[in-house]
């Protein structure tokens, strides 16, 4: 009766105390972060831009509409309708090294921010021993004889010792440090903030991949025109050529004429090689996308005509962009890790209690291993307070703080860049697509004005020389109107980017931010 009170007792005991401990948790020193609010903005730009941008008659100069608070797809590539593209960033998305690696970084990461968890439990162990061993001594013998005579008789003989036993020893312990001042929470909210910082990273990744993929596409596009334009005006210029050799020959055309168009002719063909270099470069830098060697990657021309430019196109609330931009919740989360750490720090300075306990039992037999007589146990406490340690603790948390304030302007820093860019991306829409349509009559005028030069040399009625101006303005007309037309898709590509790429309306990830990272309101 006695023998179970008493284990009553130690029971009510212990449950007393982890209960005092658990009323003790009630919450955690230190600052609680709160998500910063948006600015406080209604425009990305500081005079309105027309709802509309500019059209040309040539490819690319769709006229495209801003359409504010439009949804912004997850796979948004896919507004350009080019089958090509899809298939080069589906095997990207497949096999890039540095999507790879960011993925394995967050699943890294969740996974210790779950092991720091298991710090919210007591830690459980078990423990067997098993161990032979002989006593100089008999059982429970002094070693003499209280005559002063050992076993033979003999005054003052040792005796020879007991025989070997075997000892037993089963135990359990439990070991218990109660989150008093929410240091262990501080920690797994430190380690889950890191996970968000690292989601944010991962998409971030995923974002940078997926219009780095579509600026290459556009890019190898307008070279292979710029290529293709050089080629029909390096011909046209050799045909020219021919006919000045045999002017020349008939004595119609004095041989300097022949020379100077030889001249120009040598001009353009060297603007090739360049062209044909950074057309090699673009598409190496597409197969370092694709996460394959240059010598395993081969591309069929791009067109930039087999690329449909999307007519309307998203603008996202001001106050969305914020809860859209990976960066933006990457530095988020970042300050979100630093505001908790300084509650670890906090948490450091204060007492420490440690609850342990053991039970087990101890025998000579295991017949007798699990008896009442060979119970053992333990119960014990402890409190640690940091009292003298040359000022580390407290410079610790200073450091914190700093730390966090750092983050706090980091992240300020980021959202004011990240409006830039979208503002930055909005004024390019309008003024490139501007630029195409000034470039479109530009070029038309030259090839006029080149065509009727040709014609006024011929009947007399203008130098050679002129010949010449008309034919290089005629080829700057030409290599800018491709390069603008490539502009206006990388415009569009680069406005989705800015925006945040649509990543929490992709079908891959939905399931995974609703329990990660939470929802966008």
């Amino acid at each position: 009766m006695t023998d179970s009170y008493s284990k009553q007792q130690r029971r009510a005991a212990w449950l007393t105390a982890l209960g005092g401990a658990a009323l003790l948790e009630g919450c955690a020193v230190g600052p609680n972060y709160h998500r910063p609010p948006a600015p406080r903005v209604s425009a990305y730009t500081e005079q309105p831009l027309p709802g509309t941008t500019a059209s040309a008659n040539v490819v690319g100069g769709t006229a495209q509409r801003l359409v504010v608070g439009q949804r912004i797809e997850g796979a948004w590539w896919s507004l350009f309708h080019s089958r090509p593209l899809n298939d080069l960033i589906q095997t990207a998305l497949a096999n890039n090294p540095s999507l790879l690696a960011a993925q394995n970084a967050l699943l890294a990461a969740r996974n210790t921010a779950r092991a720091q968890e298991g710090s919210f439990f007591p830690s459980l162990s078990g423990n067997f021993q098993a161990a032979r061993e002989r006593s100089p001594f008999g059982a429970g013998s002094t070693g003499t004889s209280s005559t002063g005579t050992g076993s033979t008789g003999t005054p003052g003989a040792v005796t020879s010792g007991s025989a070997p036993f075997s000892l037993l020893n089963a135990s359990v312990s439990v070991s218990y440090a109660p989150d008093i001042f929410g240091g262990v929470r501080r920690q797994v909210e430190n380690l889950q903030a890191q996970a968000q910082d690292q989601r944010f990273a991962l998409e971030a990744t995923y974002l940078s991949l997926t219009a780095n993929i579509v600026t290459a596409a556009v890019t190898d596009a307008a070279l292979v025109e710029q290529i293709k334009a050089t080629g029909q005006i390096i011909a046209a210029e050799q045909h020219e050529l021919n006919i000045l050799h045999r002017q020349v020959v008939l004595g119609g055309v004095p041989a300097a004429n022949a020379l100077t168009q030889e001249s120009q002719l040598a001009q353009t063909r060297a603007t090739l090689p360049p062209l044909q270099s950074q057309l090699a470069q673009e598409r190496n830098q597409l197969a370092a996308y694709e996460g394959v060697m240059p010598s395993q990657f081969h591309l069929e021309n791009f067109k930039l005509a087999d690329l449909t430019l999307p007519r309307t196109l998203p603008v996202s609330l001001p106050s969305a962009l914020v809860r859209q931009r990976p960066d933006i919740r990457e530095a988020a989360a970042v300050l979100h890790e630093d505001t908790a750490l300084v509650g670890v720090a906090t948490a450091n300075m204060l007492p420490q209690i440690t609850l342990t306990g053991s039970v087990g039992h101890e025998a000579l037999s295991a017949a007798s291993l699990f008896t009442p007589q060979t119970l053992l146990w333990n119960l014990a406490s402890g409190i640690t307070q940091p009292l003298f340690q040359g000022g580390t603790l407290l410079f610790k948390r200073r450091a914190a703080v700093a730390t966090m304030q750092e983050a706090a302007a980091n992240y300020q820093n980021t959202v004011v860049l990240a409006f830039q860019n979208v503002s930055d991306t909005l004024l390019a829409l309008h003024y490139d697509a501007s630029t195409l349509a000034a470039d479109q009559i530009y070029e038309q005028s030259a090839e006029a004005s080149l065509a009727v030069t040709e014609n006024q040399y011929r009947l007399g009625g203008a130098p050679y020389t002129a010949v010449l101006t008309a034919e290089q303005t005629y080829q700057t007309a030409v290599i800018a109107r491709i390069k603008a037309s490539a502009q206006r898709y990388a415009d569009t590509a680069a406005l989705f980017q800015a925006l945040g790429g649509g990543w929490w309306n992709r079908r891959d990830i939905a399931k995974d931010v609703q329990t990660c990272c939470g929802v966008l309101p």
